[in-house]
This record gives structure tokens, C-alpha cells and sequence, in this order.
């Protein structure tokens, strides 16, 4: 498994993705949600690798990928909703209008 360096923003398929080797990738899909902002709507690990911190490492990626562009999120997706309340470093990649009550308020489910 590569590090999260290795996270790259696929753009024609609106996803950042961190593959795994075998021709396996992990990814989170992505929506433009306004000026500036991504709404993360889903993330996606494949079987075998569950359990193994690659989506932690993806969505780490993801992160550093958005911080280099100034761009903010909207996390819709509840992985990526559960990871920024476990590493609050990132609650300023949130865009103002989600942050209200932190990311509890953003919807559990994908």
C-alpha cells in the first residue's frame, strides 16, 4: 500500500483516489458545491482493505490536496464526517455554512 502522497484527484471522474496495488483503488467522490467548496458525497474502500487505515489515508490525502488549493469542504459522506471529528486540525477545511455546530450536524449517513 503506498502512503497518502500517493492520493491523486481524478478529476474526470470527480474523485480523489489512493491506489492499492493489484488494481485496486480507494477513492471519495466529490461534487462542486459552490465557489471554491467540494461537497465529499461518498468514500469507498475496497474489500480486503477494510479495517487497514486506507481510508484514513485517503481522506488524509484528500485533505492536503484541498488545503494546497484553498479549497473548502462539505462533508456529506459520514466517514469523512467521523474522520474530521477525530483529527480537528482540519475543521478549518470546512466551509462556513456546515460548520454551525462542528460536524455533528452534518447528516450520519452517505
Amino acid at each position: 500500500m503506498e502512503n497518502a502522497n500517493a492520493v491523486t484527484d481524478n478529476k474526470a471522474e470527480r474523485r480523489f483516489e489512493l491506489p492499492l496495488g493489484e488494481g485496486q483503488t480507494a477513492f471519495v467522490q466529490y461534487e462542486a458545491a459552490g465557489e471554491g467548496a467540494l461537497a465529499l458525497m461518498h468514500t469507498e474502500v475496497p474489500e480486503g482493505y477494510e479495517g487497514r487505515g486506507v481510508g484514513a489515508k485517503l481522506i488524509e490525502g484528500a485533505f492536503q490536496i484541498l488545503q494546497a488549493g484553498n479549497l473548502k469542504i462539505i462533508p456529506t459522506c459520514s466517514f469523512v464526517a467521523a474522520y474530521l471529528r477525530r483529527h480537528p486540525q482540519y475543521q478549518s477545511l470546512v466551509a462556513n455554512e456546515t460548520r454551525g455546530g462542528g460536524v455533528t450536524s452534518v447528516p450520519e449517513a452517505d
